[in-house]
């Protein structure tokens, strides 16, 4: 079998748990970290280079396929059976065993018989074989029974078998096993459809089975003999008979697995052994769990949570009424306080072990957890044998038991008369006499006397004698520490601190110390509500203790002015220290001129030379232009009349004040705005005319005025100026979208 492989060849593989392609197997490699581990990851030597593996840093299931499929113990491979064949036990049936026995019994007086000879092998079979006939030989009598004559020829085929290892028994029966017309019919189909039938429904008799083949396949089967295929009708009862005996007998695991997966996992799936060898020292894994109790108290039934320290099997047991966070909480405690801390627990989904309250509780204590998959007990089987074995050694002793099942409780239950039973509790029925705090001072009794005593895990050895010889110390918590981080955390635990303070459930808590706006992780007393503990959010930093004067019996206005006393003198200070920080800095100029010097000092020094450009027109533009030559046009006379040199001279004059000519302009575009606003509300009330055109009314005038020049008719200048402005503006572009987006069915709106 080849050790290290390549990306391609792991590939090619196509594994379970691998990726199928080359480029997975690499962004696997990089997210596992597998070339950090040089004892498993090394460069290839040969054409090309590259990263080999070996296949002990594969996943579980894919080591165990790539050794199933390469791995040579000296055997030749046999071909695998066909998935359409049927399975059929090869095991001798009861009669062909006691044949072989037998057989192995003459052989046994051959042997006697020949040692007191000096004979060939011959002379040997021959005076053997004819004492045997003549019955002069002490032979058993149920050998004789089982084999009346022998023969030269058959001691000597049963001595050959014998010397090559081979079976001298002789099983007619199995040379018949497979090949009857239910199980060869139609391919096998016929055998599966039965197994399918008998998996659906336990209870399914022959009759049934029967008549759903009979439906499925009709009254007629196909069966190859020889490689020739003919037609049977179909057999009777008793050969359905027959073939269900045989199933229920040869697919029992497989029934079991589709009838009842349950029982399956837990009696015949395949379970890993030495899974956890690596767990050598205590509180290196911890593994807990919860199980009702299967006893009564007198406050109701309660459930039992258990931690179990893998490596010395050590228990500690708390007993809850109820399922809940808090009980997990108590169990850690108690084993803290007992063990020291864990450096892993494993647990299961349960609501209780996956909330937020104990998931920050281990994060707090630095303790890794490890959920199992859903549905998967196997994979805690140490706590959930541990859980076992307290109900079925401590828990039966109780005066409470209700049996460990239902059918249990029903025995239990009968052992007293109808009458006796009719109109008591279960209390009175069970015997129940202990209260839950009683059941806890028990189980502790019991949990003390159990860890003295030999365990199958430990070799023989007792919990306790594993745990006094181990060298590791045991990490220990401060008491008071850890009860104030198994304090409870009310409804998600951060809060804002305000103005009034923290609040929690409608009460207000002053905190002094912290400032309003400060975002905090509160933890509570149940023994003192007066007062709430607040942390940074992550809880590893301690930033004070919040006061309720309500609850704590403090006068609400000394506890006020004292708050406030404190505040101040604490902002007081800060405020003095900023001040003083902005008079210094003041004095080197004012902000804006800093600011600017800097970006001009970061700029960079160099001039953009003026760029090509071309002329932009527009049919608006080119319209204006018309216009404006026009306007020119009338403006200016023949030159030889003396009237336009006195014109010119007087654009000239006003052509030199620039500011009063754009002023002009504006002036201008201005009054012929409002000369088109009047027009426009003209026919309106006097109400609404003090509202102005919207957008859209704007560009659908805009838009009719660009239409009206486009099909050649005359318009005012100031208009066709004031459309080459419009055209201009933000406004017109998203008008314009709005318009391309809806067609003109927009301008009529």
């Amino acid at each position: 079998m080849k050790d290290w492989l390549t990306a391609q060849e792991l590939a090619g593989e196509a594994l379970p748990q691998l990726p199928s392609t080359k480029r997975g197997i690499n962004d696997l490699a990089d997210r596992e970290a597998w070339n950090d581990h040089p004892a498993f990851a090394r460069k290839r030597s040969g054409r090309g280079g590259g990263i080999e593996y070996h296949v002990r840093i594969l996943p579980t299931l894919a080591q165990i396929e790539y050794t199933r499929r390469h791995l040579k113990v000296g055997l030749a491979t046999l071909p695998a059976a066909a998935n359409d064949e049927p399975t059929v036990d090869r095991r001798p049936s009861g009669r062909a065993s006691l044949e072989r026995d037998a057989r192995l019994a003459i052989l046994g007086h051959f042997d006697r018989l020949r040692s007191g000879l000096s004979l060939n092998l011959e002379g040997s079979l021959q005076i053997f074989v004819d004492r045997y006939n003549a019955r002069s030989l002490t032979i058993e009598d149920w050998v004789l029974a089982r084999v009346k004559r022998v023969s030269k020829g058959s001691m000597k085929r049963w001595l050959a078998a014998r010397s090559k290892g081979q079976s001298i028994g002789v099983d007619r029966s199995l040379a018949r096993k497979g090949t009857g017309v239910l199980d060869a019919a139609n391919d096998g189909a016929v055998r599966r459809t039965i197994l399918a039938l008998l998996a659906d429904n336990l209870h399914f008799t022959a009759e049934h089975i029967r008549d759903v083949v009979e439906s499925e396949y009709g009254k007629t089967l196909k069966v190859r003999s020889k490689g020739v295929e003919k037609t049977v009708p179909l057999p009777p009862i008793r050969a359905f008979q027959r073939v269900l005996k045989e199933l229920r007998s040869s697919q029992a695991v497989t029934l079991m697995r589709v009838q009842n997966p349950d029982r399956f996992r837990s009696t015949m799936a395949p379970r890993g052994l030495g899974t956890l060898a690596y767990v050598k020292e205590p509180n290196q894994l911890w593994q807990i769990d919860a199980s009702p109790v299967d006893a009564l108290c007198t406050d109701g039934r309660h459930a039992i949570y258990v931690c179990l320290d893998i490596a010395t099997r050590r228990m500690v047991l708390f007993v809850s009424r109820t399922p809940r966070a808090s009980a997990v909480a108590l169990l850690i405690r108690k084993a803290i306080l007992s063990w020291g801390v864990a450096d892993k627990i494993k647990t299961d989904n349960g609501s209780d072990f996956t909330a937020r309250d104990t998931q920050r509780l281990f994060a707090h204590l630095g303790i890794e957890i490890e959920l199992s998959d859903a549905y998967a007990p196997t994979q805690k089987a140490h706590v959930e044998r541990a859980i076992g074995d307290f109900q079925k050694d401590f828990a039966t002793m109780l005066p409470g038991f209700v049996g460990h099942n239902v059918a249990d409780r029903k025995a239990i239950e009968e052992r007293r008369s109808f009458a006796a039973r009719l109109g008591t509790s279960d209390e009175d029925a069970f015997g129940v006499t202990l209260t839950g705090e009683e059941l806890q001072a028990e189980v502790d009794r019991w949990t003390a006397l159990h860890q003295h005593e030999p365990h199958a895990g430990l070799k023989g050895e007792t919990p306790f004698a594993v745990a006094a010889r181990s060298t590791r110390q045991p990490r220990h918590v401060e008491e008071r520490a850890l009860d104030l981080l198994l304090m409870t955390v009310p409804q998600g635990g951060t809060r804002l601190v305000t103005s009034s303070g923290i609040r929690v459930g409608g009460t207000h808590y002053m905190t002094p110390g912290i400032l309003p706006g400060t975002e905090v992780l509160v933890r509570m007393d149940s023994a003192d509500l007066g007062v709430v503990y607040a942390f940074t959010r992550d809880g590893d930093s301690f930033l004070g203790a919040g006061i309720c004067p309500a609850l704590s019996g403090i006068d609400p206005a000394e506890a006020t002015r004292a708050l406030k006393a404190m505040q101040n003198e604490i902002t007081r200070k800060g405020a003095a220290e900023v001040r003083a920080e902005i008079r210094k800095l003041k004095k080197g100029g004012a902000w804006h001129q800093r600011i600017l010097g800097v970006r001009e000092a970061r700029a960079p020094n160099v001039v953009a030379l003026p760029k090509r450009g071309e002329a932009h027109v527009t049919p608006q533009i080119a319209a204006a232009l018309d216009a404006m030559d026009a306007a020119d046009d009338r403006r200016s006379p023949t030159p030889t009349d003396p009237r336009v040199a006195e014109e010119q001279r007087r654009l000239i004059a006003e052509a030199a004040d620039e500011t009063a000519l754009w002023e002009r302009a504006r002036e201008h575009s201005r009054r012929r705005e409002a000369e088109i606003e009047a027009e426009r509300t003209a026919h309106l009330p006097e109400i609404v005319r003090v509202l102005p055109e919207s957008p859209r009314a704007k560009y659908v005038r805009m838009e009719l005025l660009r239409r009206r020049i486009e099909a050649g008719e005359q318009v005012d200048v100031e208009d066709a100026i004031l459309l080459g402005r419009y055209q201009e503006t933000a406004d017109f572009k998203g008008q314009r979208d709005m318009h391309e987006a809806y067609g003109d069915e927009y301008l009529a709106l």
